[in-house]
């Protein structure tokens, strides 16, 4: 076997269809298209969303409601994923710096902790926003929620 004898396997490959190459193609005159119209000349494209005639959807659905451009998105922590993480790296006090190296939240994440789960140690944490629930539990432990 050498590089120029090389084929592709028998039945792998078709011909392209060759349109627009006479009456004898058997692909001549119309050339697949149809009869006139719009979409049987070059250059014709669809506009988006365009349905036929038909009141497009767009237009149809109504619109409804606002998007608020003040609305600040917290992160949710639940408390076990802080215990977990507390239990791996072996400290007390966990940060949201911890929580970012460790790939819990993102790097422009606001957090805040849920009570999701539990707190079995004495724990320090510091977190933009907490429920109420989450700091009794941390408090329960012992620890202390700090709100940056």
């Amino acid at each position: 076997m050498k590089l120029h004898t090389l084929q592709p396997a028998d039945g792998s490959t078709k011909k392209g269809k060759r349109i627009g190459r006479g009456q004898g193609s058997t692909r001549g005159g119309t050339s697949t298209r149809g009869h006139k119209g719009a979409k049987s000349r070059s250059g014709y494209s669809q506009k988006v969303g365009f349905e036929g005639g038909q009141m497009p959807l767009q237009r149809r659905v109504p619109k409804f409601g606002f998007t608020n451009p003040n609305r600040v998105i917290y992160k949710p922590v639940n408390l076990d994923a802080i215990q977990a993480l507390a239990d791996k790296l072996g400290v007390t006090a966990i940060t949201i710096e911890m929580m970012r190296e460790n790939g819990i939240v993102g790097k422009a994440d606001l957090v805040k902790v849920l009570a999701n789960g539990a707190v079995t140690s004495k724990l320090e944490v510091s977190a933009n926003k907490f429920s109420a629930s989450a700091v009794e539990a941390i408090e329960k432990a012992g620890g202390t929620a700090t709100v940056i």
